[in-house]
């Protein structure tokens, strides 16, 4: 299965510590099937820290929930038992980890979710009323990676760069050495791990149809 991350930079490697506690399914790495959906989620992320959201792609490995090395929950809707789970990671009186599972898949409690939530919470709806309410809300849908042995299911999909896309690096970075006069390996690593180069190679942008010298003034401008 092909899912995605939607954040305000593209993500190389998955490091568990900067997830966030008291998130639906715990702290994790999350990412959806729906590519839309992460697409979203990057605007809004990239607004906040003032810059264009990426979302990077990867290869999921559906055998994690048949094979027995990792301890899975699946939910397959809005239901109570996914509620009380909810409930449990989003408690904000502790910081601690709620559950052991290595994989958990199942809806998004999303803004409208959270304040049926909140009210459920607040005993202003009882648990049927709010599961009534959630029959024919938008189908969404996230995988929790919790631990780092369930991200040996989890794959980066990598870009292949097409031909204009290395004709355009090679005279980015020769005219980062030429103009600012920096060193060929520093000036090729200020452009591969740029903004501009993640959307350069991300052939939805179509960016590599532009002349290169359009894509070096927008490196110019991030950098």
């Amino acid at each position: 299965m092909r899912v995605y991350h939607g954040s305000y930079t593209e993500i190389t490697e998955i490091d568990l510590s900067k997830g966030q506690v008291n998130k639906d399914f715990g702290r994790g790495f999350y990412v959806t099937k729906f590519r839309n959906h992460a697409e979203t989620w990057a605007e809004i992320i990239g607004n906040k820290h003032d810059t264009k959201g990426v979302v990077t792609e990867f290869k999921f490995y559906e055998r994690a929930f048949t094979d027995d090395v990792y301890k899975t929950l699946r939910f397959n809707g809005y239901n109570e038992q996914w509620l009380d789970f909810i409930v449990l990671n989003r408690d904000k009186s502790t910081m601690e980890q709620q559950h052991n599972y290595d994989i958990v898949e199942g809806p998004v409690a999303d803004d409208k979710v959270q304040n049926r939530i909140d009210q459920y919470l607040n005993r202003v709806i009882s648990k049927d009323i709010f599961l009534n309410m959630l029959k024919y809300h938008e189908e969404t849908h996230q995988i929790c990676f919790c631990t780092r042995k369930s991200l040996q299911m989890i794959e980066l999909v990598q870009k292949t760069p097409t031909v204009q896309c290395v004709m355009i690096s090679e005279s980015v970075i020769e005219a980062l050495v030429t103009d600012l006069n920096l060193d060929a390996e520093y000036a090729a690593d200020k452009f591969y791990t740029s903004q501009t180069f993640a959307s350069l190679s991300d052939k939805s942008t179509a960016l590599y149809l532009k002349p290169w010298q359009e894509i070096y003034e927008m490196l110019k401008e991030e950098l």
